[in-house]
């Protein structure tokens, strides 16, 4: 166990002068939202660039949540039961959602191509502000999905006379 510790302390120093020198967000707030304590495990001189790839799989998983609803064609069947219930406000802020999510994921792979610690930084910060209120408005959007399939749970019970 103290072989984790130390490996997470490590990579907390390590990480503090990254947020010194760019003005980042604490590790706390980046390991709450990001669980960038995973990278504890991975030794890397790139440190920027691990920490935007683990804030990208967390877009991505959002990118294709929304995706799932926005094109159902091949998602689970659930999926499509939950479609038909959403107005056209919470179409609307899935498709905004999935613009701003799809910006991330193209800006990610853009700094793929080449490594630049500074823009790395910037695009964490970028995305930690934004995230906040992606991360608001992605609740309003599970709320409803909630009780839509809660009302659609409900029904279903009703009908069934088995």
């Amino acid at each position: 166990m103290s072989k984790e510790i130390s490996e997470l302390e490590s990579l907390k120093k390590q990480y503090e002068k990254l947020r010194k020198k760019y003005s980042l967000p604490s590790f706390q707030e980046l390991n709450k939202d990001f669980e960038i304590e995973r990278l504890q495990e991975k030794e890397t001189e790139l440190l920027s660039r691990e920490i935007r790839r683990a804030i990208v799989e967390k877009n991505t998983l959002y990118l294709k949540f929304v995706e799932m609803f926005m094109n159902p064609s091949q998602a689970p069947m659930f999926f499509l039961a939950l479609v038909k219930t959403l107005d056209a406000t919470e179409r609307k802020l899935l498709n905004e959602l999935y613009l701003e999510l799809g910006k991330f994921e193209i800006r990610s792979i853009a700094l793929d191509n080449e490594y630049d610690e500074k823009k790395d930084a910037e695009f964490i910060k970028k995305f930690c502000k934004e995230w906040q209120d992606i991360k608001r408005r992605f609740g309003k959007i599970m709320k409803a999905i909630e009780e839509a399939w809660e009302r659609k749970s409900e029904k279903g019970e009703k009908g069934y006379l088995g």
